[in-house]
């Protein structure tokens, strides 16, 4: 079963968010509620909540690429 809910954790200030994933688009951005920072994935992941989350990314868990491709 696809869990849609991956808490945040900012890597500049310790920050975190129990977040909703998205099921139909990647989330290659988000803004810390804490500090305000930008982030975006570290390199060679596709998403947020695969560099940042406690669960990974909806497309992940079911074993396929993020949208098609990793994100910019």
């Amino acid at each position: 079963m696809t869990r849609l809910q991956s808490q945040i954790t900012c890597p500049l200030c310790g920050h975190r968010e129990l977040e909703t994933m998205p099921t139909d688009a990647c989330q290659w951005f988000y803004e810390c509620n804490g500090c305000g920072a930008q982030l975006k994935p570290k390199p060679g992941d596709c998403c947020v909540y695969c560099s940042y989350g406690t669960v990974p990314c909806p497309p992940i868990q079911q074993a396929d690429t993020c949208c098609g491709e990793a994100g910019p």
